[in-house]
């Protein structure tokens, strides 16, 4: 029972692992490494953010604060130099899920002025009440992961098998394929949650694609083939290329732009992301009362948030030749979600093409991830209006 200051450092250092390497970091070596890396991780960062936003059903902006804090909070806690923490798209469709379940369209009707019987959704009130649901599930979230890693569970890492982790992503991105048709084709079809939501949703857009948005299909085709044409010319030509061509920013950038001068919002009806706050939200508390309606949910989210973070934290520390502690990762994750919660954020993991972004650029260390958070808050505190105009589409 006696307190050394070997004990003492010991403890600092597994709790806060950043201290392990930041007194010996190779400014040298390492830094532009990491600078490059870092802001090739922060373009790719915008756009997914903001698209994996509307896949948890809450507006746009929030997706900008979900990569800003948890990302910086793992740069001190976690123990993988190379994952790049933030939104994900498996745990924003079960977000997602959870919001729409929890606070429908038809919890805020707006009555017809004119006596009839149709009424219209006040989007407001519901965007409002859908944040507040995403908020309270990572709050729980963030409990449930900091329990399990005070309990030194980590070891469930070693039960993830590859084939279990394979199929578990293969299903994913099919479910979020199905999930972005609707704002390929710009129709307006209702979100389902639960059992068979995947194959509701797209009955829901095979029945409605006679209301298809000609202008929205062609931007979303010409902005894959561009993504597609990008990945191939970056495979063909890695290995003359110093950083990866930024596809992405590049669509990015050019949709904005096209919406904006050609009024495609206005003039053709294609869904924008709209109004960017601008600056970061002050604390608030979660509202309690969700928490037993959402518990289970939470379980499940923190499980799924953890599996994908280890499972790509221990394919990383393998190739690199470093450990990674699966204990500390539990409680980082934990730190990340519950910490950031009370800033209005949802919960988060780790990106598996962010993260083969930050690795395959050169990045060596978490102050790759540091770089890319800062530049996320850039665009909330300052440039964030030059994204309004972006259909969501892209």
């Amino acid at each position: 029972m006696q307190c050394t200051s070997q004990r003492a450092r010991g403890v600092a250092v597994r709790l806060l692992p950043i201290l392990s390497w930041l007194p010996s970091y190779p400014i040298r070596s390492f830094l532009f490494y990491d600078v490059m890396s870092g802001l090739s991780t922060g373009v790719v960062q915008l756009p997914q953010g903001l698209a994996y936003a509307m896949l948890a059903a809450v507006p746009a902006v929030y997706g900008l604060y979900s990569s800003f804090y948890p990302v910086l909070l793992y740069t001190f806690f976690g123990t993988s130099r190379h994952i790049s923490v933030g939104t994900f798209a498996v745990m924003s469709l079960m977000i997602g899920g959870v919001v729409v379940r929890e606070a429908p369209d038809s919890m805020f009707p707006i009555p017809a002025a004119n006596g009839s019987n149709v009424s219209t959704v006040d989007l407001g009130a519901r965007d409002a009440q859908r944040v507040q649901v995403a908020v309270a599930l990572t709050t729980l979230v963030g409990l449930i992961q900091l329990l399990l890693g005070a309990l030194r569970l980590g070891f469930v890492a070693i039960y993830l098998t590859e084939p279990l982790v394979r199929g578990f992503t293969t299903a994913a991105a099919i479910q979020v394929c199905v999930s972005q048709l609707k704002y390929l084709f710009g129709v307006r079809t209702p979100r389902y949650s639960g059992v068979l939501a995947t194959v509701y949703t797209l009955v829901a857009v095979v029945q409605d694609l006679g209301s298809t948005n000609v202008a929205t299909v062609t931007m979303g085709v010409a902005c894959i083939m561009f993504l597609y044409g990008m990945k191939q010319l970056n495979e063909r030509c890695k290995a003359r290329l110093p950083l990866p061509l930024p596809g992405e920013i590049i669509v990015v950038i050019v949709a904005t732009a096209t919406s904006y001068g050609m009024g495609l919002a206005e003039r053709y009806q294609v869904d924008v992301v709209g109004v960017i706050p601008k600056g970061l939200l002050p604390p608030a508390l979660p509202q309690f009362h969700l928490f037993p309606r959402i518990a289970t949910d939470a379980f499940a989210v923190a499980i799924v948030g953890f599996s994908m973070a280890i499972s790509m934290a221990k394919t990383f520390a393998l190739k690199h030749g470093y450990r990674v502690d699966g204990n500390q990762e539990l409680l980082a994750l934990g730190l990340c979600n519950f910490v950031s919660s009370f800033f209005q954020t949802f919960a988060i993991s780790c990106s598996m093409s962010r993260s083969l972004v930050q690795e395959s650029t050169g990045g060596k260390t978490q102050i790759a991830g540091l770089l890319a958070s800062l530049l996320v808050l850039l665009v909330i505190v300052a440039i964030g209006f030059l994204f309004e105009a972006l259909p969501q589409v892209s």
